[in-house]
Parts: structure tokens; sequence; C-alpha cells
């Protein structure tokens, strides 16, 4: 115990010794630590965080009836049971129904409008979103097309249909009542696509205006997962006796792996580099350190020290700035880490204990391997050439 002493109070005096030199490897060492600590975190928390922001655009995966007819709200639930219920961030079914306004067809969905605001949170709505029954979200075409604005009432007209499904002609419906209904538009909604020429009311009043309960024609999922676990969750869906298909919404789920893939990739990159520089800057200065003590080294070996000594008191040097700058990095790189999170993602990240201990076991490597070349170089140095001054 008191060799393991001696030793550390060797190797810490030396360094004190030299503190310019040596705070400029602990520097280099906090530094690529630093980095590599912040990279890791951002590496392994990205995918969260790119996940949540994709959902913004809009939902990653739909069920649609598997042989025509409608979906049901059983159907949906049971397939919901394959997905874990906190990777659900919203489902919203839709019933869609030709409709006429002031004897102009359009499309009218029925949907549960809270669960929409989950899966489709890129939706501009000015106004409000309805919250009651007899109230409307109306597509942004269709309130130019009238002159509508939030406040304004709206009568929506249910296309009565023959026996055989077609729309009824005027001697079918001159005996038979047209179900209207009047409904306050309370906003105006924007997407950018064909949702701007449909109205949006609650399924409760699809059913009156209706006059019937239907199934759903499809159902939009936000789930937070990557696209491994999608298509997992998709083939769990598929393999059971559902009469529904489940499948992915690529165009969000492969823009996610092209950003996460070429993101990753990146951060692979900056931590090679950065550790490398780590690596020749700590190299660079022990070698200083070496060329400075070469007396001292070789009257060390002239006086019968070992090479295994020399060879432990520098590497012991070297490993400890290593494991100091990777503790110092490893809180660094939290913040650093968190710095980008906020300003990126506008969202928090969490601190992972695991990386302090194998930030700091990086570092000792990088410091180790750093030492090779200028301890070899300290057990070269010949005792009868450093005494005689050459």
């Amino acid at each position: 115990m008191k060799k393991q002493k001696m030793f550390l109070k060797m190797i810490t005096a030396s360094l004190i010794r030299r503190r310019s030199r040596m705070l400029v490897a602990l520097l280099a060492i906090a530094v690529g630590a630093t980095i590599l600590s912040g990279l890791v975190t951002i590496y392994y928390d990205v995918p969260r965080q790119m996940g949540e922001q994709f959902r913004n655009y809009g939902a990653n995966m739909i069920f649609t009836p598997a042989e025509g007819g409608a979906l049901s709200q059983a159907d949906i639930d049971e397939g919901l049971t394959c997905i874990p219920e906190d990777n659900v961030v919203g489902c919203a079914p839709y019933r869609y129904e030709s409709v006429t306004i002031v004897e102009r067809p359009y499309m009218a969905a029925g949907t549960n409008l809270s669960e929409v605001q989950k899966t489709s949170p890129y939706w501009n709505v000015d106004g409000a979103w309805p919250s009651v029954s007899g109230e409307i979200l109306v597509g942004k075409n269709v309130a130019s097309t009238f002159a509508l604005k939030p406040g304004d009432s709206m009568t929506l007209s249910y296309d009565i249909l023959s026996p055989d499904g077609k729309p009824a002609t005027a001697d079918e419906t001159r005996d038979v009542p047209t179900r209207d209904m009047t409904f306050r538009v309370t906003g105006i909604f924007d997407t950018g696509g064909n949702e701007e020429d449909y109205v949006f009311l609650s399924v409760e009043d699809m059913t009156a205006l209706t006059g019937e309960e239907g199934g759903f024609d499809v159902a939009e999922l936000s789930v937070s997962a990557s696209s491994e676990e999608l298509q997992g969750y998709a083939d769990a869906i598929n393999s059971k006796s559902i009469p529904l298909s489940s499948r992915l919404v690529k165009r969000v789920t492969q823009s996610e792996n092209t950003v996460l893939s070429k993101l990753q990739a990146l951060v692979f990159l900056v931590t090679a580099i950065v550790l490398l520089l780590t690596m020749i800057c700590v190299a660079t200065t022990m070698m200083a350190v070496v060329t400075e003590r070469r007396k001292e080294v070789g009257l060390r070996k002239a006086l019968g020290a070992s090479d295994a000594s020399i060879i432990m008191e520098f590497m012991g040097e070297g490993l400890l700035l290593g494991g100091v700058g990777g503790l110092l990095g490893s809180f660094l790189g939290f913040a650093f880490a968190q710095a980008v999170s906020v300003n990126v993602f506008n969202s928090s990240i969490t601190f992972h204990f695991l990386l302090v201990p194998l930030t700091m076991l990086v570092s000792i490597l990088v410091t180790g391997l750093s030492c090779i070349l200028p301890v070899r170089s300290a057990i070269d140095i010949d005792p009868a050439l450093v005494l005689k001054g050459e």
C-alpha cells in the first residue's frame, strides 16, 4: 500500500512540476472527452428527438380494411394491442361521406378531432378546434368558396343513396326527407394537401347526419418508434386474424431513416477526427516531456532503474491525465449535448451515468496509445551518452 501511495505521489509531483505542458495535455484530453461524451449522448438521444420532430409531419402508420368493407372500432382497438400503449401518440379513424353544401358536392370526414390534433399537428387552424356537438372544421378551399369565417354557420345535406348504393334520383328522393344539419364553423384549417377540400366533424355528428352508424374507411396512427420497430408492429398486426391491414407511411419513415443515418455517420466521423487530434496533441506533449527529462532518465538508468519502472512512471502520468480529462469531459459533454438539444430540438435530454466510466475509459485508452511512442523514446535513452552531454 505504501508503494502505491509513493508511486501516486511521485507521478503527481512530476505533473505539478511541469504544469504548463501537462495543462495543455489535460485540456486536449478534456476537449476530446467533451466532444466524445456530447456526441455519444446526442447519438443515443437523437433518434427520440428526431422521431418527435417527424411526428409533426403526420401519421407514420395507417390501418385499412383487409378485404374491402369498413373498419370497426373494435378492429382498430385490437390492432392497437400489438403496439405498446406508451408508444402510441395518437390514433385518428376517419369515416368519409359525400355531402352537399348549397347544392355542391363535397367530402365530409367524421373523426375523433382530439386525436387528429395528435396525429396531424402540422394543421394550421385559424380559429379553434371543434369541442362540442354541432361544431365543424372547414378546409381553406371550402371556406374560400363560400366566404366562411370562424363563427359562421353552414348547412350540410347528406346524399341519400338508393338501395343499389348509387345516388338517389329525383323521383326516389321526392318522398324521402333530406337530412340536413346546421353547424357552427369553429376553425378554418390549412394543410397544403387535399384535406383543404374537406370538412371535418365528430363521429357522433356524422352518425346524426347520415342517420346510421357506419364503419371507418381508414385509421391514421402516430407511433413513437424507429422504422424497424414500426415494421415489426405492422407485421405483428398483419399476422393476427383481424380484418384490417397495417402499413407504414413511407414518406415519413424513409425520410426519418435518411436523416438519422446521415446524422449518425457525421457523429462517427467527427468523433474519430477529434480523438485522432487528441492523440496527436497528447503524444506531442509527452514527447516534449521526455525530451526535457532525458538527463533525469539517463541518471536513473545509470543508478539501476529498470525500463519497466520508467515505463510505469510515464504511463502512470499519462493515464492519470486521461482519467481526470475523461471525468471533466463527461460532464462538459453533457452540457454541450444539452445546449445542442435545446437549440436544435427545443427539448432537454437526460444524463446517462454510464457515459462517465465509458468516457473515462476511452480517454485513458486514447492517452495510453498516445504515450507509446514517447515511452519507447524514453527507454531507448543511452545513459552514457546523456550523462556525457551528447
